[in-house]
């Protein structure tokens, strides 16, 4: 018994300390509507695997710090970085389109790394809108994860979003977006129209009304020596190597029999390399390697596979995209 009070006491403060910081808590925990985007840096296995560890990290948290950087131009908050990645909130959908936006032209006037063979990273964005749990610093619910669902769909520079954000843009945001293709998302019913916002100037120039109609029409000319071929949506695809069986045969100890291809789909081409010793590509003075990996391709540029190239290589592909 004489002890029985003073543990009775402590006690109590311990339950009424605990319900203080219950109430802090509960205090912390808010509900709101947000857009919310992710953003990640493509092919970052590549990147570490070509300039190694160290340098890897240092390039990948510079374009961290950049994406950041935009985030808070754009009147967005950043939650959290995830390895490569970059989650962030916006008040409202224009913004979080703005900063997008913002963040391809910025990851693409980073420099080249010496010596690395690498262009500057490409992103790719995913976005959605909706309600939210706000924990403290972190934020969830089914906007997060959507979200986090339209960045895994997203190809390296893409900004891929859900219907639900684009009715929420203003119109110039709504006249650059196309629906292209439709999903399910894991814990939700139904499907989802999932759009892609045009970002890059030579594509959204040229959108009209209907936005897909000039795409649709887009064409990429390859000039090898004296040999030209087309590809468009009536011939989606062109094999290069060095066997005969290929459209366009490049000679080469270090050239793979089945070295590479260029696709057409929906509009846009993409270079696709299966080589061992990769393929190069030169755009705009930039010189880089493309290996094992898919790579959209734009505007006009020169290939090289298995070498690096320049205008006068005679091994030279030359393509150039137009309307």
């Amino acid at each position: 018994m004489p002890g029985y009070f003073p543990r009775t006491q402590d006690f109590l403060s311990s339950t009424w300390e605990n319900y203080k910081a219950s109430k802090q808590t509960d205090r912390r925990v808010k509900t709101g509507f947000l857009t919310i985007l992710f953003a990640d840096i493509a092919r970052s296995t590549q990147i570490y695997e070509t300039l190694g560890d160290s340098s890897a990290q240092n390039l990948i948290s510079a374009c961290l710090f950049l994406l950041s950087k935009v985030v808070a131009q754009c009147q967005g908050k950043v939650v959290k970085t995830i390895g490569d990645e970059v989650l962030c909130t916006f008040s409202n959908a224009d913004d979080a389109v703005k900063a997008a936006r913002a963040m391809h032209y910025a990851v693409d006037q980073m420099p080249v790394v010496d010596k690395s063979g690498l262009f500057p990273p490409n992103i790719r964005v995913g976005i959605h809108t909706g309600h939210v749990v706000i924990k403290g610093k972190e934020v969830v619910g089914d906007a997060v994860t959507v979200a986090s669902r339209m960045v895994g769909l997203a190809k390296q520079r893409q900004i891929i979003t859900t219907e639900q954000t684009i009715n929420l843009l203003k119109p110039e945001y709504q006249a650059i977006s196309r629906c292209i293709d439709r999903t399910t998302i894991k814990g939700k019913t139904g499907e989802l129209n999932i759009h892609e916002l045009i970002w890059e100037p030579d594509a959204t120039d040229e959108l009209d009304s209907p936005a897909l109609s000039v795409l649709i029409k887009s064409r990429l000319k390859l000039l090898f020596r004296d040999h030209s071929i087309n590809i468009d949506q009536n011939r989606p695809s062109v094999t290069m190597g060095r066997e005969p069986h290929n459209d366009i045969v490049v000679e080469g100890s270090r050239v793979s029999r089945s070295h590479a291809c260029i696709e057409y789909r929906r509009g846009r081409f993409v270079l696709v390399d299966r080589s061992t010793n990769g393929t190069y590509l030169l755009v705009n003075g930039k010189q880089g390697i493309v290996k094992r990996v898919e790579t959209p391709l734009y505007g006009d540029g020169i290939i090289g596979l298995a070498q690096k190239v320049n205008p006068d290589s005679s091994d030279a592909i030359h393509f150039t995209i137009r309307p």
